[in-house]
């Protein structure tokens, strides 16, 4: 299929382009070939999108929000109808097997937009009586909002900041990752096809300068990033002069819970969900897996037998599960991980490699006996590693998966409801699931606390961080006043 798209942004409605802007390349994980080369957006290109973005704001926001929504759902419906050639663009760019983002991506961008879609037109406030005075409040877009995404679902992370954004009234400029650039700039045709003004949702490209000028912008007033710890930070502080608002959907080093009560295929399951999903490369990964004493040995033989079942190889086909790492970068990052964890002294139980195959693939990888102190039980490798501790009672098994400085997520795994509930409401998390992990469907809020972010994705929640509350005070009766 065509991945070289048009031109590297797209401002106005439009593609646009400046070869001043270094170039760069989407690389294919599978075979490490180009498959795109695109510029770095130029100072030229970035106040083309946040003027074209502030202009068009104000038009859009005083639209009733059903006319918003009619625009954002039939956007969903587009995206739908192109999820085969979408997921494919999706699966060159980031090298996810086919088979994951025909069910993963593109489709999750739908729901996204489908369902603030139909909420647009019921963002209200509320009105209050005091006497015969009274107050109400209006929900107001904040303006020009910046996004910037990461490469492992970049579709994906567009839609879920684009379709809360616009539904409020806001215009966006989103950046993509530059290792995923290209899903995005069809999420901005597509939205144009849809109706969406000109100007409305705007893609630059490019690496951390383009981001940086995009929040330092006093037309911009808020930001979104969906990143790592330390560009969370670097972003969190960069918009904190400007006093403008932020969203922080940053990673995690989560735990999951597993009784001995638990239902072992259903905890296997969760645990693989959990860690070889994406090759691993999930934000909301339930890494360190906690397993009570006496399913300790059972479940790390039943997880090594269904481990057999992953199929690596070419991503496009649809046969393959297991695809490669999205960059060669990112695969020596997982290695040297995987180095350090046995010199610490943790037990190899499978994988442990890069596989003798062509791409940047690592081998599914388990290690046992690991301890609360090691590296991979504390740093966020972002990679197929499953780290698994063992404990014998709940408190122990708590306190443990609270000492952490992330909070994304958490799992619980328990035929004892009344125990999955109690611990669910213990655990220092932004997002926890009960007998099953990492199901995120667009009505649920998502997001951390501690270092893992602050704010909510999705779901009505998420209307509260794109947009501001005004009061006003309607006085019904004398005014008094002192003199």
């Amino acid at each position: 299929m065509q991945t070289q798209p048009t031109a590297s942004h797209y401002i106005d409605g439009a593609y646009a382009d400046d070869s001043e802007g270094a170039a760069f390349d989407s690389l294919y994980p599978y075979t490490g070939a180009p498959i795109a080369t695109l510029h770095d957006a130029t100072p030229a290109i970035i106040d083309a999108a946040i003027a074209a973005a502030a202009r068009t704001q104000m038009e859009w926001a005083a639209l009733p929000g059903v006319e918003r929504g009619r625009v954002l759902r039939r956007a969903a419906d587009i995206l739908r109808a192109q999820n085969r050639e979408l997921s494919e663009l999706e699966t060159y760019d980031t090298g996810k097997p086919l088979q994951e983002t025909l069910v993963a991506d593109a489709a999750s961008g739908a729901d996204a937009l489908e369902y603030f879609g139909g909420i647009a037109s019921s963002i209200g406030g509320e009105h209050v009586q005091l006497g015969d005075d009274f107050f109400y409040t209006r929900r107001e877009p904040l303006g020009v909002c910046v996004g910037i995404g990461a490469w492992n679902y970049p579709i994906q992370i567009a839609c879920w900041k684009a379709a809360p954004a616009l539904a409020c009234g806001n215009a966006m400029v989103f950046k993509p990752s530059e290792r995923t650039p290209l899903s995005a700039l069809k999420l901005a045709e597509i939205l144009t096809e849809a109706g969406a003004p000109p100007g409305l949702f705007n893609v630059v490209q490019g690496r951390g300068s383009v981001g940086a000028a995009l929040i330092e912008d006093p037309r911009v007033a808020k930001v979104s990033l969906t990143g790592s710890v330390p560009t969370g930070r670097k972003v969190y502080a960069s918009a904190a002069e400007g006093m403008r608002h932020v969203t922080m959907e940053l990673g995690g080093k989560s735990p999951i819970l597993i009784f001995d009560d638990a239902d072992l295929e259903a905890a296997v399951g969760g645990a693989i969900n959990g860690n070889f999903y994406s090759s691993g490369q999930i934000c909301s990964n339930g890494t360190r897996v906690f397993v009570q004493t006496d399913m300790k040995e059972p479940f790390l033989d039943r997880l090594t037998e269904r481990l057999g079942g992953v199929v690596m190889g070419d991503p496009m086909d649809e046969a393959t599960n297991f695809g490669p790492m999205t960059t060669g970068r990112q695969m020596q990052i997982v290695l040297d991980y995987i180095e350090t964890a046995q010199a610490e002294g943790a037990r190899l139980v499978t994988g442990g490699k890069r596989a003798d195959r062509d791409g940047w693939f690592i081998e599914p990888t388990v290690f046992a006996d690991v301890t609360d102190d090691m590296t991979i039980a504390r740093e966020e490798i972002f990679g197929p590693v499953m780290s698994v501790l063992s404990f014998k009672t709940e408190e122990e098994a708590i306190a443990r998966a609270n000492d952490t400085a992330f909070g994304l997520s958490a799992g619980v795994f328990t035929r004892d409801l009344a125990r999955g509930h109690r611990i669910a409401g213990t655990l220092q998390a932004g997002t926890c699931w009960i007998n099953t992990y990492n199901l995120t469907p667009v009505e649920m809020p998502f997001g951390g606390v501690k270092m893992s972010g602050l704010g909510r994705e999705n779901s009505r929640e998420a209307i509260a961080h794109w947009s501001q509350v005004k009061s006003v005070y309607v006085g019904a009766g004398t005014v008094e006043a002192p003199f």
